[in-house]
């Protein structure tokens, strides 16, 4: 999709699903209904979105301090990470597709940064990593490969399962679809895990946006009640049966030496 000039962005939240499967030594496969927000940074930090609950507590709520180094301004930290790894062509908007807080209750497994440059051609897409341990990674993805559906690669190099080790490569692929960069209306990213024995996991998330309004914001807290407890929860769940299914445990190595990997 080329992201070409339009109206104002404003801020939309996504009703979709996530979805996982594991190919082996079990198979492994589930799909849960899931909503997001997709914000607009640039335009947000020029015209801030009333409906948009921002650094303050609300039933679904965005702060800036559960990204980056977790200062106060999310974008500055996305631009600095840009600059020092020299990406210096991003300078359009910047579409943040992240899990909010629900009654200041947050867990974003991942949240994907999408840069684009001036022209509304994809400059570089950071896929911002939260384990259960507390820790994060940022992959960088960037370079002559990197656009609207192309699959673009990164080694792993984060813990984030048990059940998984810390080898082989992530497969990315990004879709997003719509008029024009103010008014997206489908986005899906796609990460699979390969290692050397060949595809391990393939997982999605993306869903229909529409404006972030009081109604639409109502429509996800009650339709899908407590969502972001409910993902740590079932992150749990599906742990105990990949337990029951004997798939070998991998105890947790230290963190990678760098933030960000490329």
């Amino acid at each position: 999709m080329n992201m070409r000039a339009g109206t104002t962005p404003r801020a939309l939240i996504g009703f979709g699903k996530v979805w996982h499967r594991r190919l082996r030594p079990a198979a492994h496969e589930f799909s849960h209904a899931t909503y997001f927000l997709m914000l607009p940074m640039r335009t947000l930090r020029k015209r801030p979105d009333a409906t948009l609950r921002r650094n303050r507590f609300g039933a679904i709520s965005f702060f800036d301090r559960d990204h980056g180094d977790g200062g106060d301004d999310a974008l500055a930290w996305l631009d600095a990470l840009l600059a020092s790894e020299g990406v210096d062509d991003a300078e359009g908007e910047v579409w943040l597709h992240t899990m909010p807080r629900v009654l200041g209750h947050v867990f974003k497994p991942v949240s994907f940064w999408y840069a684009h440059r001036a022209d509304g051609s994809l400059a570089a897409v950071v896929a911002e990593v939260n384990n259960t341990f507390g820790e994060r990674h940022c992959y960088l993805l960037h370079g002559p490969r990197l656009r609207w559906g192309a699959e673009v690669e990164a080694v792993k190099v984060f813990h984030v399962s048990p059940f998984c080790a810390v080898e082989g490569r992530y497969r990315f692929r990004f879709l997003m679809t719509g008029n024009d960069a103010s008014a997206p209306r489908h986005t899906l990213a796609r990460i699979d895990h390969d290692d050397a024995k060949g595809p391990l996991l393939q997982t999605s998330v993306g869903g229909t946006l529409e404006p972030l309004t009081a109604k639409s914001t109502r429509r996800a807290f009650f339709g899908t009640p407590l969502m972001t407890f409910g993902v740590v929860a079932r992150i749990h769940l599906h742990a105990l049966r990949l337990a029951f299914k004997r798939i070998p445990f991998h105890r947790q190595p230290p963190a990678p030496d760098r933030f960000v990997s490329r």
